[in-house]
């Protein structure tokens, strides 16, 4: 089974009530290839929601303390966004997930790129609070932009 994020299964999942549908990706979760998961819900916050950020510039710093998940607004979400996460990686090994294909640019799913926590559309390199998670206990992570090698299973 692989975990991926439930925007790119088509759910209204995403911070302002949308999703980010790949067609490829809705077809793996139909084909019971895929199971969908969104860690900001899964941690509780609902949807719609405010934007969040990362400071500390990665999902690692977040989880060893050392970063936040800060909303535009200034409001803490760090810890929703690790029970998310850890809710995640329970549903991982519930259906023995070896790999996740996650949302890219995702405070919580970026497998590659993150915003910089500065809320002016600036990118740099790191995970998001999730993906840094399931690459700790030995998921491999993708992003949805990348090719993936299972991608191409009957």
């Amino acid at each position: 089974m692989i975990i991926v994020s439930a925007c790119l299964a088509g759910v209204n999942c995403k911070y302002d009530g949308g999703n980010n549908l790949n067609p490829r990706i809705k077809d793996m979760v139909a084909r019971g290839l895929a199971l969908p998961v969104c860690p900001e819900q899964l941690g509780g916050d609902p949807t719609p929601r405010e934007p969040v950020e990362l400071s500390g510039r990665s999902g690692e710093d977040v989880l060893d303390g050392r970063g936040r998940a800060v909303t535009n607004t200034g409001r803490d979400k760090t810890d929703s966004f690790i029970r998310g996460a850890h809710e995640v990686l329970k549903i991982a090994r519930l259906v023995n997930a070896e790999y996740a294909i996650l949302k890219e640019r995702s405070p919580s799913c970026g497998s590659g790129l993150i915003y910089d926590g500065t809320f002016t559309g600036r990118r740099c390199k790191g995970h998001g609070v999730t993906a840094a998670l399931l690459e700790r206990h030995g998921i491999k992570v993708y992003s949805e932009e990348e090719d993936y090698p299972f991608s191409r299973r009957p």
